[in-house]
C-alpha cells in the first residue's frame, strides 16, 4: 500500500535557529523552512524535517546518517568547521582518538547537532 509513497523522516530539536545555521552553514546542506519547519533537502531528493519541540529530549540513537567515500576526510573538514565527533569506549563500541569506528561494520564516526541529536558520517562499503 505504501510502496509508492515519498516517506520522509524528522525529529525534534529544541532551537530551530541554531539548527538552521548548523544544518545549512556547518554541514552545507540546503535547508528551507516553512511555518517554523525546517526541511533538510538532502541528496537523491530525500527530505528530512526537524520541528521545534518546547521539551525536545536528544534522540539516543543515529538518527541521520551521511553516506561519504573516506570517513576520515569528511572528519577532517568537519571538525575545521567545528563539529566535534563523539568519543566512545564500550565494550564493542571503541573509537579512536579522532571518533572514528574501524572493524565492526562500516567505518564510522558520530557527532552531535545543537540540540544533542546523534548524526554520523560513514563509509558502507568499509565493512568488517
Amino acid at each position: 500500500m505504501l510502496g509508492r509513497s515519498e516517506a520522509f523522516s524528522g525529529y525534534s530539536v529544541d532551537d530551530a535557529a541554531k539548527a538552521r545555521d548548523f544544518y545549512g552553514r556547518t554541514l552545507g546542506l540546503e535547508v528551507s523552512e516553512e511555518n517554523g519547519i525546517l526541511t533538510l533537502h538532502v541528496a537523491g531528493g530525500a527530505k528530512v524535517i526537524l520541528y521545534p519541540k518546547r521539551n525536545h529530549v536528544a534522540a539516543t540513537f543515529t538518527v541521520l546518517n551521511f553516506p561519504v567515500e573516506d570517513v576520515d576526510a569528511a572528519v577532517d573538514e568537519l571538525v575545521r568547521r567545528g563539529v566535534r565527533f563523539e568519543i566512545y569506549s564500550q565494550p564493542r563500541l571503541e573509537t579512536d582518538e579522532r571518533g572514528v569506528l574501524r572493524g565492526r561494520g562500516p567505518t564510522i564516526a558520530w557527532f552531535k547537532d545543537p540540540a544533542g541529536n546523534i548524526l554520523s558520517v560513514l563509509d558502507p562499503s568499509r565493512g568488517s
